[in-house]
C-alpha cells in the first residue's frame, strides 16, 4: 500500500466528513418519518369506547327507524290469522290496485330506460348548447314535492286546465284515470336511471366509442356492442331503484287519481283507504306487499353490487 502523504489526509478528512454527514442526515430522516408515523397513528387512532358508542348509536337508530317499524306491521298484518291475512290480499279492490301497480311499473320503467339512456348518451357523450339545463331539468323532480308534481298535471290536464277541455271534447281523460297515474309516476321516476348512467358514462370517456367507429362499427352497433355492455350493471341499478319507486309513489299519484276504488287505486293508495276506516289488519297486510318490494329490492341492490364488483366494472 502506498502512502497517500499529508495531501491524501487532507483530501480524505473532509470526504469522511461528508460521508458521516450523510448517515447522519438518513438517520434523522428515519427518526423524523418514524416519529411522523407516531404522530398520525396517534391523532387518527380510535378509543374502543368511542368505536363502541358510534356503532351502538347506528345500530339503535336502525333498530328504531327501520327493524321495530317492519316488525310491527308483519305482527299486525297477522295478529287476526293467515285467513284474515290472505282475505284481505284477494279482496276486489286490493287485486284491482296489485294490477293497477304492476300496470304502471310495466308503463314506466321501460320509459324511463329509454329516457335514461338516451338522456345519459346525450349528456355524456356530447357538448351542446343547453347541456347544463338538461342536466338541471333531469334532477327536477329530486327537488320538487311529488304532491306539487300531480298538481301540475291537475293544471295541465284537468277539466279546467290548459288542455283539459280539449282532450274532453276528443273523449280523453287524463287526470282521475290511468294516463294520470301513468304520467305521475313516470314523472317521479325519471331521474333515476338517467342519473346511474350519466356520471359512469362521463367516467368512461368516449374512447371505446371512437375506437369502433373508427373500425367502421355503425352508431346503433357500437351502442349495442360497446356503450351498453359497459353500463349494463349501472342500468339495472337504475331500473330497480326506478322500479321500487314506481310501485311505492303515494303523493303524486293521490293527486291525480282521484281515489276510485277499483279504478286508480295503487297499493300506497288502497293502504290509505283501508287504514281510514279503520280495517287496520287488512291495511297493514296489504302493506307487507309493499314491505317484501322493499327487501327484495335491498336484496338484488346488495346481489348487483357484489356481482359488478366481482366482474370488475
Amino acid at each position: 500500500m502506498t502512502d497517500a502523504g499529508p495531501w491524501g489526509a487532507a483530501l480524505s478528512e473532509p470526504a469522511a466528513a461528508a460521508a458521516h454527514a450523510r448517515r447522519a442526515g438518513r438517520g434523522a430522516a428515519k427518526s423524523g418519518v418514524a416519529k411522523s408515523r407516531v404522530a398520525k397513528s396517534g391523532a387518527t387512532a380510535e378509543s374502543p369506547l368511542l368505536a363502541f358508542a358510534l356503532i351502538a348509536l347506528t345500530f339503535g337508530f336502525l333498530a328504531l327507524f327501520l327493524f321495530f317499524p317492519l316488525v310491527v306491521v308483519f305482527a299486525e298484518a297477522f295478529r287476526n290469522g293467515l285467513r284474515a291475512y290472505f282475505a284481505a290480499l284477494v279482496e276486489p279492490d286490493a287485486l284491482a290496485a296489485m294490477k293497477l301497480t304492476l300496470l304502471v311499473a310495466a308503463i314506466a320503467v321501460p320509459a324511463n330506460v329509454v329516457f335514461g339512456l338516451a338522456a345519459a348518451w346525450a349528456v355524456a357523450k356530447f357538448r351542446f348548447p343547453g347541456r347544463s339545463l338538461l342536466v338541471t331539468l333531469i334532477d327536477l323532480p329530486f327537488s320538487v314535492s311529488p304532491v306539487v308534481a300531480g298538481l301540475m298535471f291537475v293544471l295541465l290536464f284537468g277539466a279546467q286546465g290548459l288542455f283539459g277541455p280539449w282532450l274532453s271534447a276528443h273523449g280523453v281523460d287524463v287526470v282521475f284515470a290511468v294516463p294520470g297515474v301513468v304520467l305521475a309516476t313516470v314523472f317521479v321516476t325519471f331521474p333515476f336511471v338517467a342519473r346511474e348512467l350519466i356520471a359512469l358514462m362521463e367516467d368512461q370517456g368516449t374512447a371505446d366509442e371512437e375506437t369502433a367507429l373508427s373500425l367502421g362499427a355503425s352508431g346503433f352497433s357500437t351502442f349495442w356492442r360497446v356503450t351498453l355492455p359497459n353500463v349494463k350493471w349501472a342500468l339495472l341499478y337504475g331500473v330497480l331503484l326506478c322500479n321500487a319507486r314506481a310501485m311505492g309513489e303515494f303523493g303524486a299519484v293521490s293527486v291525480v287519481s282521484g281515489h276510485i276504488r277499483g279504478e286508480t287505486n295503487t297499493l300506497p293508495l288502497q293502504i290509505e283507504i283501508l287504514y281510514n276506516e279503520y280495517a287496520i289488519s287488512a291495511a297493514f297486510a296489504v302493506s307487507t306487499l309493499l314491505a317484501l318490494l322493499a327487501m327484495a329490492t335491498l336484496v338484488l341492490k346488495a346481489a348487483l353490487e357484489a356481482v359488478a364488483g366481482a366482474s370488475g366494472n
